[in-house]
């Protein structure tokens, strides 16, 4: 929690007027009962009307001045409080965003999006609800205490007698249900998870006819929540008439008491109603603090939740020294190498990818195949270093990618992942997102090349055509051309699509090739499929097996000498002529091409 204290510092001056002014507010609020007193006892007592009018006009400016402090403490307390919450949260997301894949893949993905909102949020709320009643509501409770010894010395002896009852009532219930609310939180976080993998999974779920069964198990899991939060809730509902059954015996023995006082005429019938005022004001002052320290301790809970995020530290550090448009004498011969390259992943026991050992020049397309699971993926996050080898290393223009900086390194490649990944905005603002001062020629001429002008075109407003979260208004195969263009949109040195055509069509997967192959300058493209029908025209075609290098070399070269390639392409109904772009027949041409 006190690491997180620096992002006060900006409103400091705000964090301490705040409770200043709820001071001001309760101090105000501690003299009504004396004035209601004087109204009892001279003005009503005397039948003095003009005294009445006065001290009327005296509470009605202690109760104007007391709102506009309390106006004033809650505005500085919300105004420090989004304020803290708006740096943590911005804070927190530029942690989270310079991780690498391997601190993001321990923490998970789901943890990470609940600590930068929900627990965020409660630490707002902590801040929020601290600067107000922190302050306040012990000095009310122990402020009402000295001045009903002002009143009466002697009846003032009860406060001494129900305030530690009051405080063991009130804690006592209190540690009692914290425990309790997280195992209820608990069961919540269990009902959440159920909901969100049946409206995920509705698909599937209906699929294979197990809605009765999810309904069994989420009704199980809404009775475990509803039987704990019943259970809670019983013990949390002693607090009220406990705390008001040691309220009302305190102010029966205050009138008791204070009545004899007014007989012996030690205690006017003002100074009485003062004191039952007093009594009052500190059960619901106890209440609130109660509920303070329930707020803050979750705010603790949450502020030691964000903490353990700040305390990852990215396992990947960048040099911002090297460029990679800085050519070496390496460029003349192997633009990247893979020298027994390898990753096994935090806390796994084999490796993913091991032993690759690949030279690739400017300019040339290398295919990269192996059944599901061999590591074709995970090859091809070590090249912008989504992750770092873990075994041997690889080189761009003779330079460990070690060596270059973040932004030097990915801006030079453009990556175009196996799942399409599309935002909310318009198509142009999506393809935007690799160069976000690119021309609108310049991203027709990206679209042209991905074989997706004419469907873009083809949509209301062109480039300004809406597309909703993930792209939900669109077909897999638009989404994998958009995302294609997006990525050539950039102008990387290196492209790399990973398996990005499998929705695509036979004609339009070759027509994309082909139109990559004519771009201008040296473009090394990564290729990764399950079909040979897409690599089979690459300069080289790496085979993995198991996360191992089982062949390397040209299509022809690989039917004669690997066996795993051999048997992908013969699985494969590959057996017609391809003309020299790759188009199958149209006898051929069918597979794919109702689903893009």
């Amino acid at each position: 929690m006190k690491d997180l204290l620096k992002y006060l510092k900006n409103y400091r001056v705000r964090a301490v007027l705040a409770p200043l002014f709820k001071l001001l507010e309760a101090s105000f609020e501690l003299l009504v009962p004396l004035v209601m007193a004087a109204i009892i006892d001279k003005g009503i007592g005397n039948n003095d009307k003009a005294y009445i009018f006065k001290m009327g006009a005296v509470m009605i400016a202690l109760g104007v001045v007391g709102l506009t402090c309390s106006i004033t403490a809650q505005y500085f307390s919300a105004r420090t409080a989004m304020g803290f919450g708006r740096e943590l949260r911005a804070d927190l997301f530029r942690h989270i965003t310079s991780l690498s894949y391997t601190e993001v893949d321990k923490l998970g993905a789901s943890t990470l999006i609940t600590r930068m909102t929900n627990d965020v949020n409660q630490l707002q709320t902590g801040v929020n609800m601290f600067l107000r009643l922190f302050l306040r509501s012990p000095f009310i409770v122990f402020g009402a205490c000295i001045m009903a010894f002002t009143v009466d010395v002697k009846v003032a002896l009860i406060f001494v007698i129900a305030l530690p009852v009051l405080v063991i009532i009130v804690f006592g219930i209190m540690f009692k249900s914290i425990p309790l609310y997280k195992k209820v939180q608990g069961k919540l976080d269990t009902v959440l998870l159920k909901s969100r993998e049946s409206l995920s999974g509705a698909r599937v779920i209906r699929a294979f006819n197990r809605e009765r069964t999810e309904e069994e198990d989420y009704r199980k899991a809404t009775e475990e929540l509803t039987h704990e939060q019943l259970f809670v809730g019983r013990i949390s509902a002693f607090l009220n008439p406990l705390t008001y059954v040691v309220i009302n015996l305190s102010i029966a023995a205050l009138v008791w008491f204070g009545g004899e006082q007014v007989d012996l005429g030690l205690l006017k019938q003002g100074g009485v109603y003062a004191l039952v005022n007093y009594m009052s004001q500190i059960l619901v002052e106890l209440v609130k603090l109660a509920n303070l320290i329930i707020i803050e301790m979750k705010t603790i809970a949450s502020a030691n939740r964000v903490a353990e995020v700040f305390a990852v530290k990215s396992s990947m550090s960048f040099d911002k020294s090297a460029s990679l448009d800085e050519k070496t004498n390496a460029s003349d011969g192997a633009f990247i190498s893979f020298k027994n390259a390898g990753l096994t992943y935090k806390d796994a026991s084999e490796p993913s990818v091991t032993g690759i050992n690949l030279e690739v020049r400017r300019g040339e397309t290398i295919g990269v195949i192996g059944g599901t699971g061999s590591g074709k993926s995970t090859l091809m996050n070590l090249i912008p270093r989504f992750y770092d080898c873990t075994e041997g290393s690889i080189e761009i223009d003779g330079k460990p990618i070690s060596d270059y900086g973040m932004e030097e390194l990915r801006g030079s490649i453009g990556i175009v992942p196996q799942k399409a990944a599309l935002f909310s905005g318009t198509i142009a603002d999506n393809l935007k997102l690799a160069d976000s001062n690119a021309s609108d020629e310049e991203l027709e001429i990206a679209l042209k090349t991905a074989q997706a002008y004419d469907f873009v075109k083809e949509k209301p407003g062109g480039l300004k055509h809406f597309i909703e979260q993930k792209g939900r208004n669109l077909s897999g195969g638009q989404k994998q051309r958009l995302t294609i263009a997006r990525a050539l949109v950039g102008k990387p040195q290196i492209l790399i699509l990973d398996d990005s055509s499998s929705a695509l069509d036979y004609a339009t997967d070759a027509a994309l090739r082909k139109a990559i192959k004519e771009l201008p300058g040296e473009l090394t493209v990564f290729i990764v499929s399950q079909r040979t029908a897409s690599i089979m025209h690459a300069d080289k075609i790496l085979v993995l097996d198991d996360g191992r290098q089982v062949g390397l070399g040209t299509h022809e070269e690989l039917l004669e000498s690997c066996e795993v390639y051999r048997e992908i392409h013969m699985s494969q109904d590959t057996g017609t002529e391809k003309d020299s772009s790759g188009l199958r027949s149209n006898r051929k041409s069918l597979n794919g091409e109702a689903f893009a």
